[in-house]
Formats: structure tokens, C-alpha cells, sequence
């Protein structure tokens, strides 16, 4: 009776909410599977797009994993991490993100019906990180090397992995056209790591084979003053001087007060302004230079006079293109114009303005420093270009990928198979429920060609019993079988080139695994009532701040006096 009297112990802040044990955990796994289950539909050659509308009106139309976990806006603390990994798949590989959320999401509902059978998680997680470290050792085992070959098969074996990559996104129906040019781009910028060396120009109009890659620099022609017209528009091996100084007459920018006891002063100021901009033009000239660059604007004078001497020139040019011009044509960019050496200026094949669609580019092509590429994007709508422009993204970077690691596995479900048959057959060999996890992670891993299957309207059953009984055989030829999305039966993956860097794979297993960890290892979530408070009184002081002074009682303002 005494115990039932002891007054209650208040540890939290009032309105905290708490939420733990088991029904906590299933909870956060439905909201992952839920987020999963939006991008189900996304995967492979045949998956669909979703149409993304923001509080802004932006549209946006993708079947990209992390572009649509980004724009979802999830609020759920514990599917946030699924955006964390569709983001970090994104950055790290640039591939494989609607894989990797897919793979976390069925991990999860494999381990629910334990969770609810009261299997203690860290005994699930225990075995599924002993499952992750085997099957990454499968695909290292698996993994076929493209090291050693010549740079014409490399390039053929590339395109392939290029081509896998495009062929799940909107621009697949162009993919052996868009995949030779994104491997020629990032052969094009050698060993070079940033990736802002490829440029993505977007032009709107023509059709998607209008597209194409220079092998050097372009960009779209600067706001330009008359006389730029009588410039000459076409240069073979011009020299190219790049600054990042203003070319025009600029009035004092202090306050200076200059008097004058006699007017014909005057004149001699105005002469000095007049010669200073003419002595910076004059020693632009003297350079050599047939090409004059500034990342500050070029005025209407610089540009007449340029003009009158047969010199090229383009203020207000982006950073960005800048330093690509300065990095392919091997010239640097001067903050001054005294003392302009040849050893500052670069120098390409040819320069010349093209026009493309409504728009003319200054286009700078066989460069002597080649570290870098330009692709110029063609397309209907706005919507089309800007998601053909993440899908080759997403191309240059798997490129990228495939060149430092060189391995590649067979895609289409084909590699998923295969290491669900292995773990299946290793969880055999342990005693003990850890066999019973390490069947459903291996059960887990069979949802990337079941999926396959599903988005392009084939029966999953049929064509995954077809796969398990080839993956099943002991000579282990069924290896790399994998979907056949035309046909709807199975095919051999490698030997219809449906590749993947192995790395791809690694990061989405490991990176599913840890996400899946992390919720199982979640037992208690405590809400915070002073921060949602807090969030509440910031709105409502802004909105408050304005009106009727603040929301306080009295008078407002122009109130008569009572």
C-alpha cells in the first residue's frame, strides 16, 4: 500500500514526448519502409518518375534517389537517415541511391516480424553487420578487372558502365550516344579530381542529339557594348589573356574633392582618366593577346577600341568558366596589366563564337592542357534538360569511379543473386537464430531484381525462381544471370554488358547496413517541447513585430486618446 503512495518522479519537462520500447521500434521501421515504398517504383530501365511540386511552384521531374529524397522534405527523425544515405551514395559514388534507400527499407522489414517476436536487436544487428562483411568479401571475390588494357578497350568497357547507369534515367532511350561523350569527357580531364573541370551548358531547343561535347571550354556569350559586332569572331592558335580587372572609365570611387584655382585644370584631370584606361588598353594590345577575357566588365570604349585592332574580348565572364579557360589553355589570370609575359598568356587551336539554339557560345577547343570539357546539353522542355543533366552526373561520376577501381560487376540484379545465394548457403553452416537473421538479410537482397521485375510489368515470382534455380547451379556459370528487362526472362548480365563498378555495390550495401543498424539500435525518442516552443514564439514575434505593436494591449497606432 505504502509503494502505491509514493509520489510519481517527474524527470522530463512537462509536454516531452516520449515514446520507447518495441512498439517505437516497429514505428520507426514502418516510416522507413514508407519512404522506401516512394521510391520503389523509381528503380531500373523501366522505372517510373515522380513529379515533385514545392511550395515555390518549382517543378521538378526525376527518378533520381537522392534528388527526390532531397525535395521530400521528411520531417520522421528516423527516416531522415534515409535521405543521409541516399545523399552520402550520391556524393561518394554518384550512383546506386534509389538501390541503396531500397535495400535499408527491406533490411528493416525483414527484421520487424523479429522485432515484434521480441528478438533483442542488437542480436540483429550482430548478424546483419557479420552478413555485410561477407557478402562485400563475395563481391571483391566476383569483381572482374578492366586494369591492364588498352586505352581504345577501356574506353569500350566505360561506355558500357556509362551506358548501365543511363539506362535507368529519362535520357535512356539516347544512352550509347550519351554515354561515348561522357566517357570522352572524363578521359578528357585525366587525373584531374574536381569535378567542376566537366562543364554542363544547357541549351534549350532541338533534340537530344544536337547535343555535344567540346574538347576544351564554352560558355555563353557576355553581355556586350557596340563595336563588339566588327570584332572578328573566329582565331587559329590565338594567344589568350585572361584578367580580373575592370576595363572602362570609372569615376573616383572615394569622396575625393579635388579644387581648382584655374578652369583649364579641369581639362588636365579629365585627360588623366582618359589615359590611364588608354595605357591599360594600350599594353593589353602590345601583349599580343587576340583573345582579352575579364571576369570584370569590359566598357563600350575598351570594346571599340579591342575592335578597331582586330582583338576579341568578353567581360563579366563567370568564376567558374574562368578557371576552366585558365586550367585548359594553360594562362593565368592577371590582376594587373604591367608586365604581361607570354609565359601569363594560354593559347588553344582554335577560338571561335558559334551559335547554338537562340544562344552563341564562345567555344575555346584543342587545348594544350586538355584538364578539361564541356557538354553542351539540347532538349525540349526546361524540366527535360535540367534531369538529363543529373543523369549525367550521375554518368560522369560511376566514369569516374570505374577508372580509379576498375573492377565491375554484373548489373541487373545479377550480382544481388548471387551473394543471396552464398549468405543463404553460409547461414546453414551456423547454429544458433543468427541463421535465421542471416536468411532474411540474404532474403533482403533479392528485392533489387524483384523490383526490376515489378517496374517493368513482369511477374517477379516466375523470373526469380528462373534466377535462384541458375544461381543455384554448382559449376556456378549462373553467376552473373541477371533480369532480362526486354524480354522478361533472365539473361547473362556480363555477357549482355549490363555493368557496375563494383564500388557502387560495396558503398550501398555498407551504407543500407549501417542505416539499418542505426534504427535497430533506436529503443526511445524524446521530443523536446522547448524546441517546437521555440520555433512557435520565432513565428510569432515575426509576425507579431509587424501591425498592432507586437500583439500587446493598448493603443495601436493613430488611436485617439480616450
Amino acid at each position: 500500500m505504502a509503494s502505491m503512495l509514493q509520489p510519481q518522479i517527474i524527470l522530463l519537462k512537462e509536454g516531452t514526448d516520449t515514446s520507447q520500447g518495441k512498439a517505437q521500434l516497429v514505428s520507426n521501421i514502418n516510416a522507413c519502409t514508407a519512404v522506401a515504398d516512394v521510391l520503389r517504383t523509381t528503380l531500373g530501365p523501366r522505372g517510373m518518375d515522380k513529379l515533385i511540386h514545392d511550395d515555390k511552384g518549382n517543378v521538378t521531374i526525376s527518378n533520381d534517389g537522392a534528388t527526390i529524397m532531397k525535395l521530400l522534405d521528411i520531417v520522421h527523425p528516423a527516416a531522415k537517415i534515409l535521405v543521409d544515405i541516399a545523399k552520402s551514395q550520391d556524393s561518394e559514388v554518384g550512383d546506386g541511391t534509389t538501390t541503396v534507400v531500397l535495400l535499408a527499407g527491406e533490411f528493416l522489414k525483414e527484421a520487424k516480424p523479429f522485432v515484434e517476436d521480441g528478438v533483442h536487436p542488437q542480436n540483429l544487428i550482430r548478424s546483419y553487420r557479420t552478413a555485410c562483411n561477407l557478402a562485400i568479401e563475395k563481391i571483391k571475390e566476383l569483381a572482374v578487372s578492366i586494369e591492364g588494357k588498352s586505352l581504345e578497350e577501356k574506353k569500350i568497357l566505360l561506355a558500357k558502365c556509362a551506358a548501365t547507369t543511363l539506362s535507368s534515367k529519362l535520357i535512356g532511350g539516347e544512352k550509347e550516344f550519351f554515354a561515348s561523350m561522357v566517357v570522352d569527357a572524363v578521359i578528357a580531364i585525366g587525373n584531374e579530381d574536381r569535378l567542376n573541370m566537366i562543364g554542363i551548358k544547357k541549351v534549350p531547343g532541338g533534340n537530344m542529339r544536337d547535343s555535344f561535347l567540346v574538347n576544351g571550354v564554352a560558355f555563353k556569350k557576355t553581355f556586350s557594348y557596340a563595336g563588339f559586332e566588327q570584332q572578328p569572331k573566329k582565331f587559329l592558335n590565338p594567344k589568350i589573356l585572361l584578367l580580373n580587372i575592370e576595363l572602362e572609365l570609372k569615376s573616383e570611387k572615394e569622396n575625393a574633392e579635388i579644387r581648382l584655382s584655374d578652369p583649364s585644370q579641369y581639362q588636365s584631370i579629365v585627360d588623366a582618366e582618359w589615359n590611364i584606361i588608354y595605357d591599360k588598353l594600350d599594353k593589353c594590345v602590345k601583349s599580343g593577346a587576340k583573345v582579352v577575357l575579364s571576369r570584370l566588365a569590359i566598357g563600350d570604349l575598351a570594346t571599340q577600341y579591342f575592335a578597331d585592332r582586330d582583338i576579341f574580348c568578353a567581360g563579366r565572364v563567370a568564376e567558374e568558366d574562368l578557371h576552366r579557360v585558365t586550367a585548359a589553355t594553360g594562362g593565368t589570370v592577371q590582376t594587373s596589366v604591367n608586365n604581361i609575359i607570354d609565359e601569363v598568356l594560354g593559347t588553344c587551336e582554335v577560338f571561335e563564337e558559334k551559335q547554338v539554339g537562340n544562344e552563341r557560345f564562345n567555344i575555346f577547343s584543342g587545348c594544350p592542357s586538355g584538364q578539361t570539357a564541356t557538354i553542351v546539353l539540347r532538349g525540349g522542355a526546361d524540366q527535360f534538360i535540367e534531369e538529363a543533366e543529373r543523369s549525367l552526373h550521375d554518368a560522369i561520376m560511376i566514369v569516374r569511379r570505374a577508372l580509379k577501381n576498375s573492377t565491375v560487376v554484373a548489373g541487373g540484379g545479377a550480382i544481388d543473386m548471387e551473394i543471396s545465394r552464398y549468405l543463404r548457403q553460409h547461414a546453414r553452416t551456423i547454429a544458433g537464430k543468427s541463421q535465421l537473421f542471416i536468411n532474411s538479410y540474404a532474403k533482403a537482397l533479392e528485392v533489387i531484381p524483384r523490383q526490376l521485375c515489378d517496374n517493368a510489368g513482369f511477374d517477379a515470382t516466375d523470373v526469380l525462381n528462373k534466377l535462384r534455380q541458375k544461381h543455384a547451379l554448382p559449376s556456378g556459370e549462373g553467376a552473373s544471370y541477371g533480369v532480362d528487362i526486354n524480354t522478361g526472362g533472365i539473361e547473362d548480365s556480363f555477357a549482355n554488358f549490363v555493368w557496375e563498378p563494383s564500388v557502387v555495390k560495396i558503398n550501398a550495401i555498407n551504407a543500407a547496413t549501417e542505416a539499418a543498424c542505426l534504427i535497430l539500435s533506436v529503443d526511445e525518442t524524446v521530443k523536446n517541447p522547448k524546441s517546437e516552443s521555440a520555433q512557435g514564439e520565432a513565428a510569432a514575434s515575426a509576425m507579431g513585430g509587424r501591425g498592432r505593436g507586437g500583439g500587446f494591449p493598448g493603443r495601436g497606432r493613430g488611436m485617439r486618446r480616450r
